[in-house]
């Protein structure tokens, strides 16, 4: 590997890390021997948990492949993707947890690291103890360490115990120390893995804004994991999207929460729905949604005022009187934000193939990500009753903010406009 040029500080070059499935090591001699027993007479695992996957001796796993990448100083580092993506084992082979199968690893600096709660924690010790332990990991002196000590319980607001053992604190005082001490200690590049899931949205709120702090003022570099993308936008100023051990991605945040929410790069604008892709596993007998897309448009991307045009192409599995449609529009947690209804727009005959065009106003829609679904119903008898019958993924929406200075943060009050207010009297 080449020597690092002056403002990078992280390079991986063909990283690989893979893991041998199968293999006994429970962590007992006692359950490997009732392991080894079961499996030579033919029975289960009496070791193996619930619900897991039994794999045979000799299976590989490649949880990452073909890893490169150069990391800047002073960068803040979005690493997203669906669970098993490789996020964490990328994190684990930076922070040295675990050495890679094939690959070189270069940095420059000495690297904090966060990637489960209580990581580098001893429980016997109290919390004041853990602080110089963890200076000492860093290679820092007892007198550098005093030097940040009453800055690092500040800002833990674990004053009251911080003499107390740690195995006594709980999940979210965990995080606030752990938290504390990594951001305030001397480490040149800070790694977070998820873990500020665990603490309140107050202590959220404060830690992002002290790793924004460290990466603009002291130009310490941050790489950040979250499934929360309000976080990832409001932190970073680069993302990675990883998916199934490779870097799919790379780039502007925007585009990769985007890329990320839609799932396929064209997916964004269009969906062919063949083999059940973007289906529910409840799937109709009755209509059979085959195509979506967004008319005349190569991005899912608006602003400001704006009427979306939508396509439909569904087909009757049977004769079907008074169709109707609703779509539903849900934010970047899944939560419902607004829908729109169509009640009796057509009436088929089996094997009939429809298209319809719909216009869509998403005027009032906030900036941010919006997932939407479709739903089709009928009216069975009465005015309210009313059937499911098919229903699938629907494309995304990308809401651009109006004016390219407004803030960020007006996201989180919510993900519709709303006209104002007026003093009446």
């Amino acid at each position: 590997m080449k020597q690092l040029e002056k403002d990078v500080v992280i390079r991986t070059t063909g990283l690989r890390k893979e893991y041998n499935l199968g293999v006994i090591g429970s962590g007992t001699l006692r359950r490997d021997v009732q392991s080894w027993y079961a499996k030579k007479r033919g029975r289960e695992d009496p070791n193996r948990k619930i619900g897991t996957e039994a794999h045979e001796k000799g299976e590989i796993f490649v949880a990452l492949k073909d890893f490169d990448v150069d990391i800047k100083r002073g960068e803040r580092v979005g690493i997203i993707g669906a669970n098993g993506a490789g996020k964490s084992t990328f994190l684990k082979l930076l922070s040295r947890i675990t050495s890679p199968t094939e690959g070189e690893i270069a940095y420059r600096g000495r690297i904090a690291s966060m990637l489960e709660v209580g990581t580098g924690f001893n429980g016997e010790l109290t919390g004041r103890e853990n602080i110089y332990l963890n200076g000492a990991i860093l290679g820092m002196t007892k007198a550098e360490v005093d030097n940040k000590m009453d800055e690092i319980i500040a800002f833990s607001e674990c004053e009251t115990f911080i003499d107390t053992p740690v195995k006594r604190y709980s999940s979210g005082m965990f995080v606030k120390l752990a938290f504390a001490v990594a951001a305030h200690l001397d480490a040149e590049i800070l790694i977070m893995d998820e873990v500020l899931a665990v603490g309140d949205m107050k202590f959220q709120r404060k830690c992002i804004d002290k790793m924004r702090q460290l990466a603009i003022d002291e130009n310490r570099t941050v790489l950040y994991v979250s499934h929360n993308m309000s976080t990832i936008q409001d932190l970073c100023n680069r993302c990675l999207v990883l998916s199934h051990g490779e870097k799919i991605f790379d780039g502007g945040v925007d585009e990769a929460v985007a890329l990320y929410l839609g799932g396929e790069k064209d997916a964004s604008i269009s969906y062919h729905y063949e083999d059940d892709k973007y289906k529910y596993p409840v799937r109709s007998h009755e209509i059979n949604l085959t195509d979506a897309r967004y008319v005349g448009l190569t991005t899912n991307r608006f602003q400001g005022a704006f009427q979306l045009p939508l396509e439909l192409g569904w087909t009757y599995l049977k004769d079907v009187e008074n169709v109707g449609l609703r779509i539903e529009i849900m934010d970047y947690k899944h939560y419902p934000v607004t829908a729109y209804l169509l009640e009796n727009i057509h009436s088929g005959k089996k094997g009939e193939s429809v298209t319809k065009r719909f216009k869509l106003d998403i005027t009032d829609l906030a900036q941010g990500n919006y997932y939407t679904r479709y739903v089709f119903f009928r009216i069975e008898t009465g005015a309210n009753t009313v059937e499911d019958i098919e229903y699938a993924v629907g494309l995304t929406i990308y809401k651009n903010p109006v004016n390219d200075g407004e803030a960020r943060w007006k996201k989180a009050w919510g993900s519709m406009l709303n006209p104002g207010i007026e003093l009446t009297e």
